[in-house]
């Protein structure tokens, strides 16, 4: 239960404890409440079991309808969480926590209802009484020889925020059953209600000194405990969860798995363990002893609580072994009360298979031996290597069938066979005595082998479902990283999930609203094929899934009637996603494929953090890129807009103090300063206009066939004045080009080239503007023969702001924006733009576009 998230969530839980139904748990659970009524909290009560010996008062308490539901006929009431979801008081009251709900209901468990709640931040009362408590089932029989079917796991109950003890003494409390004013059955005496008693004034005392909040402080103590599938392995993990509490240490429960322990066998002390606050830890291997010493000391455990088997000598054995290859640790044994593992000893076989195959190979092999035997008993072999030849056959129905069964019948077969054909008299089960010996020998080395071998064939299963195991861990690991972006983590994850159960996925990721986006379907190989409609009537049990970070669905106590399992994909502080794997009916995983979807779903949790992460970096420079860019061109405008706006300024003020002083000579240079400079300022506003759209994304480009000739003359008007300094040419092919273009901001780069061109070279230049089509590409060079361009300022030159130190070119002007203009207007429309070095000196800037047909412009 506790991979499922937190238990508790922003609600506080008050426990009312006592040691037996009737004490008066009700009573003072309703007088609490009804106090804090007249505090001012919105108090309701959600739920009074009938048998309760409290009526319900006149103090003003709202009590919640309670939810009708039919069950085998029989209509029944039970406690409606979803009114109280709705109706959120800051307090309710739900009296019986270990109550079990009945079929249909959200949860299995009326305690799972609670958790709910306090995940909903609502603060809850219940009542629980001793024998509740899963931990002391072992105890209270002891006490009672009673055992009560509904049960809570102790960290639950460890987890309350108060718990009160209620008590009443047993002699009243006896009265008061006997005259009938309590509904519960005959089955207490006082010496019983003195024992529970007793019991549950400890366990109040251990929950008192064992507050959540000083725990981990307190923590000293590491016990450990190994998972079997007997029976009385539950009361070793009950007795390892009280000595947990006592010393206030963590409990582990270990898992040997091998193949002599089936996963029904486990499953329930598994659960077991779980419910009681144990960390699951499982190893691989036949050697339990080993396995236990070697986890034991790399994970400081300091306390070993075993079980004692009903095997004589086995128990000692175990002790013995660990002692060796443990010794520091202390080893606690527990014995079994109820003595089931007698029982469990001779009818350890009849749970295994019979199955038409594996009887077919072994009768099938045995035919085959017997059938070589007479072959070489026909050539005078010895019965020695007759009796080779059965063992051989014996240690290939070891091989090749699943069971022990198989193993020790073949063993028995191939001594009647061989005393029944091979030995005098022939074809009767009579022999000589001295083949008594041999045929004890015989059947000793056939189980012996037998044995080996399938221990061998079971430890090479299980290094090969652990490499298996590693090896998918490894793969997912390894696509995740690879993936780069949200849906191919999603793809990876339903890949290697599909891979390993064989069954249709559906995930749901977070939207930015933190709720469920749209879904997407990962069909399996299971043969079904689901569609969105499908599983819409199971997006409300998702949703629940993301909101409450806990699984639910099929094989889960919670929506159990679904037809897929929901799993949170977990990060850090919240659920992710949410994956769905579709279960055919009482198709249930095994434990090694749960533990390897969680642990796929875990990779997938942790890959998309880092991706949330790794976009929160690029958001984060992106916004820094933005802020220094800002920063810049503040800067550069503030110092070099100043400059020209003085000129504009001073040259107006000339001409207007001054007009009639001046001669026409002297007032057109001032004009045309005047127009130098509003004309640099209307270049530098388009461009920064241009280049901020581009920036923030806001820029559309209408991509159209254009003629490039339109373009490059249109671009030709707009020149700098200064061009007509320099000699101009433009040469282009006969055939006409036409390019998919936004011909207005290919105008603007041609321009900015140009004026490049003409600001960084000295008057009476050639500057030449020339295209040509090579296949699908239309390629536009402006060359001049000026000084060139530096090689280490050629890389540099497209970045912004980034300007040149040259003698021609006015220091006054330039914030270096044209050429990443033009780089970023050509990016946008998929072309590139570079700048190389004319021969025999000059510089060649060439930038290209997708070329389209003439007739798509006509």
């Amino acid at each position: 239960m506790m991979e499922e998230g937190e238990l508790l969530g922003s609600g506080k839980l008050k426990i009312f404890f006592s040691y037996a139904p009737g004490t008066g748990k009700t009573r003072t659970m309703l007088t609490a409440a009804g106090e804090e009524q007249k505090r001012g909290v919105d108090v309701v009560v959600g739920y009074l079991e009938k048998y309760c010996d409290a009526e319900p008062p006149e103090d003003g308490l709202e009590y919640l309808p309670p939810r009708q539901i039919r069950y085998q006929g029989k209509a029944y009431q039970e406690f409606d969480l979803d009114a109280a979801l709705e109706r959120k008081p800051e307090l309710i009251l739900v009296d019986e926590m270990a109550h079990t709900n009945r079929e249909g209901s959200r949860h299995l468990k009326r305690y799972q209802d609670i958790e709910e709640l306090l995940r909903a931040g609502i603060h809850v009362y219940t009542t629980v009484n001793v024998q509740n408590l899963e931990s002391l089932k072992d105890v209270v029989f002891s006490a009672t020889e009673n055992t009560v079917t509904e049960r809570i796991p102790d960290i639950v109950f460890d987890r309350a925020d108060q718990v009160e003890f209620v008590d009443m003494d047993p002699e009243d409390l006896l009265r008061r059953i006997e005259s009938k004013e309590v509904q519960t059955p005959p089955v207490f005496t006082l010496e019983k209600l003195n024992a529970l008693r007793e019991i549950a004034f400890r366990r109040a005392a251990d929950c008192i000194g064992n507050r959540p909040g000083e725990k981990k402080q307190r923590v000293r103590e590491h016990l450990l405990i190994c998972l079997s599938g007997a029976p009385s392995n539950a009361t070793v993990i009950r007795t390892a969860a009280r000595m947990a509490e006592a010393f206030h240490g963590e409990l582990t429960a270990l898992y040997v798995e091998n193949t002599q322990v089936r996963d029904d066998e486990i499953r329930e002390n598994l659960r077991l363990a779980r419910e009681l606050g144990a960390r699951i830890a499982t190893v691989y291997g036949e050697d339990t002893a080993l396995q236990i010493a070697e986890y034991a000391q790399i994970s400081g455990v300091t306390k070993i609580v075993l079980g004692r088997s009903a095997r004589r000598g086995h128990s000692r054995q175990m002790v013995d072994r660990l002692s060796e290859l443990a010794p520091d640790i202390d080893i606690y044994i527990i014995p079994d009360q109820h003595r089931t593992m007698e029982k469990r000893k001779f009818l350890r076989l009849s749970p295994e298979k019979i199955t038409f195959r594996e009887t077919a190979v072994s009768l099938g092999m045995m035919a085959v031996c017997t059938i070589v035997n007479f072959f070489f008993a026909g050539l005078g072999v010895e019965e020695a290597n007759i009796i080779l030849i059965y063992i051989l056959g014996v240690l290939g129905v070891a091989v090749l069938t699943g069971g022990k069964l198989y193993s020790l019948a073949v063993s028995l077969l191939v001594v009647l066979l061989f005393n029944f054909f091979f030995t005098e008299p022939y074809y009767t089960l009579f022999s000589a005595p001295g083949y008594l010996v041999t045929f004890l020998i015989m059947l000793v080395a056939a189980i012996v082998s037998s044995t080996l071998t399938r221990r061998i064939k079971n430890q090479a299963i299980l290094s090969a479902r652990k490499a298996y195991r590693t090896g998918t861990l490894l793969e997912t690991s390894r696509k995740l990283q690879r993936a780069r972006s949200e849906r191919e983590i999603f793809s990876v994850a339903a890949a290697q999930l599909g891979k390993l159960l064989e069954r249709t996925i559906v995930i749901y990721p977070a939207n930015e609203k933190k709720g469920l986006g749209q879904m997407e379907i990962f069909p399996g190989e299971d043969g079904e094929r689901w569609t969105r409609e499908d599983f819409l009537a199971e997006r409300e049990i998702a949703e629940w899934v993301f909101r409450n970070n806990k699984h639910a669905g099929a094989t889960t106590h919670t929506f159990s009637e679904a037809r897929c399992l929901y799993l949170a994909v977990r990060g850090k502080d919240q659920p992710l996603a949410v994956a769905g794997i579709f279960l055919k009916d009482s198709d249930k995983p095994a434990d090694f494929e749960k533990e390897l979807m969680v642990a796929i779903l875990d990779e997938c949790g942790l890959a998309l953090e880092i991706e949330q992460i790794w976009q929160a970096k690029q958001e984060l420079e992106e916004t820094a890129r933005q802020e220094t860019l800002r920063a810049n061109l503040l800067r550069a405008i503030s110092h070099d807009l100043r400059t020209p706006l003085t000129g504009i300024s001073g040259n107006a003020g000339i001409l207007l103090e001054n007009s009639q002083k001046l001669g026409e000579e002297k007032k057109h240079a001032l004009y045309l300063s005047i127009y130098d400079d509003a004309m640099w300022l209307m270049q530098l506003v388009e461009n920064l206009l241009s280049i901020t759209r581009i920036e923030n994304g806001a820029m559309k480009l209408q991509l159209r066939p254009a003629l490039l000739e339109e373009v490059i003359y249109d671009a030709m008007e707009h020149l700098d004045r200064k061009a007509s300094e320099h000699e101009i040419t433009v040469s282009l092919p006969e055939e006409i080009l036409v390019a998919d273009m936004d011909a207005r901001l290919i105008v603007q780069v041609v321009i900015n080239l140009m004026n490049n061109a003409v600001k960084y070279t000295p008057p009476g230049s050639k500057i030449q503007i020339s295209a040509q089509r090579e296949g699908s590409v239309l390629t536009v060079k402006v060359s001049d023969n000026g000084p060139g361009i530096p090689k280490e300022e050629q890389k540099r030159i497209f970045d912004m702001f980034y300007t040149r130190e040259n003698k021609n070119a006015d220091s006054r002007r330039g914030l270096g924006l044209g050429l990443s203009l033009c780089k970023s207007i050509v990016n946008a429309h998929g072309g590139t733009i570079t700048a190389e070095d004319c021969q025999p000196h000059g510089t060649c800037f060439t930038f290209t576009l997708h070329a389209s047909e003439v007739a798509a412009y006509e």
